[in-house]
């Protein structure tokens, strides 16, 4: 039989943490063990809840669990499957695991608690799910480069029958494109040249009038030169993956008040911008290619509307989406020009007689959708064009 003296021998010199706990929750008794592992000094624990050796987060329901356990005493462990952590006096949180001992004495019940810290078993494990994880990873890893390799074996059929195509596709769009420059470019060429004789010639009479109109004449060939070059520019840019999208932070009202300021030199005699802005002024977007995509649309809304008429430019940032609408009062697109006119090159019936190179709305759909936003619109010949761009915050 173990002698008193022997009893208290374990229970003072126990590596195992050892605590004794009455039915109020309150700690009777604690081994050295128990407090070096916790960080207390001797005997600062008596008399303290149980709940002050548990994490903040989960001691009001270790209050209820203890009332449960003392209303069913019985032994059991604690810690194989779930993860328990202890609180040291300087606040920090260990993994533990606790068995549980209740027994009753003449002063009442009282549970024993043997508490082991497992932090080098826990880092243990974890070290053990790193390595295997990393072997899952490499297994995984040459398991994609066989069947990447498989799969580009029996792409490579495929890639040459698409470059084929590719080829042919370009081949035509060069033929196009060349035809169409060489229009293009003759018309504000010949209108350049043509104004300045004229100019000469005005200058020597000194006919102010004259010689502004003309002038004027050669602003706007030089514009749709501009115009010309950088759709082709665009074009080229976005077809080698050099066009990206850098979305920043933006205050739209301001931004789109100086594109219309910019914009407005392109107006016909009497034509007017009216812009109405709703909700808040700050958004993120990429301010190049929405400059871009905006100065095309309006640039159009301008060129194919008539002598004082109006463009209404609306700008809606509501419930994290932004809606801008550019209404004009034009020429308008007929129903079965409609499904073409994203296209490349596509130019509608009714304007092939205003300079143009077919590529503009093209360039603003491709660009549109690299900023994850959306364009639609509206339209009737002769009633007008209502483009539509939404994009999400």
């Amino acid at each position: 039989m173990v002698s008193k003296e022997a009893s208290e021998a374990l229970f003072l010199y126990a590596t195992e943490g050892v605590l004794v706990v009455n039915q109020q929750g309150e700690i009777v008794r604690i081994n050295p063990s128990a407090e070096n592992l916790f960080g207390y000094k001797k005997d600062e624990l008596l008399g303290q809840k149980i709940e002050v050796l548990i994490p903040k987060t989960l001691s009001h329901k270790h209050t209820q669990y203890r009332d449960g356990y003392m209303g069913n005493p019985h032994a059991r462990s604690m810690g194989a499957n779930i993860d328990l952590k202890g609180l040291k006096k300087d606040g920090t949180e260990f993994p533990l695991e606790i068995s549980l001992s209740p027994y009753t004495h003449d002063n009442g019940k009282f549970v024993i608690a043997f508490i082991i810290d497992i932090t080098i078993r826990k880092q243990a494990e974890q070290k053990l799910k790193a390595y295997s994880a990393e072997l899952e990873k490499q297994v995984k890893n040459r398991t994609l480069i066989l069947e990447e390799a498989i799969a580009e074996l029996e792409s490579t059929k495929e890639d040459l029958h698409n470059a084929l195509a590719k080829e042919k596709e370009l081949s035509e769009l060069k033929s196009r494109f060349v035809s169409m420059a060489s229009h293009e470019f003759r018309t504000p060429l010949t209108t350049i040249l043509s104004s300045l004789s004229l100019v000469t010639k005005y200058s020597d009479n000194n006919d102010k009038e004259n010689q502004l109109k003309h002038v004027n004449k050669i602003k706007t060939s030089i514009h749709n030169l501009t115009e010309i070059l950088n759709d082709f520019l665009s074009v080229s840019r976005f077809e080698e993956g050099k066009v990206e999208n850098h979305p920043a932070p933006l205050n739209l009202k301001e931004y789109i008040d100086n594109i219309i300021s910019e914009i407005k030199g392109l107006c016909k005699q009497g034509q007017a911008i009216v812009f109405d802005y709703n909700g808040s002024e700050d958004v993120v977007l990429d301010a190049k290619l929405l400059r871009h995509v905006l100065f095309n649309l309006l640039s159009n809304a301008l060129k194919f509307s008539p002598n004082n008429s109006q463009v209404k430019v609306t700008a809606n940032i509501d419930a994290g989406t932004i809606r801008i609408e550019i209404k004009d009062s034009g020429i308008g697109i007929s129903a079965e020009d409609q499904q073409h006119l994203f296209e490349r090159f596509f130019r509608g019936h009714n304007a092939t007689h205003i300079q143009g190179t077919g590529l503009g709305l093209n360039i603003v759909a491709n660009y549109v959708e690299m900023m994850s936003g959306n364009i639609t619109f509206e339209s009737a010949e002769n009633k007008g064009t209502t483009f539509t761009l939404v994009f999400a915050q």
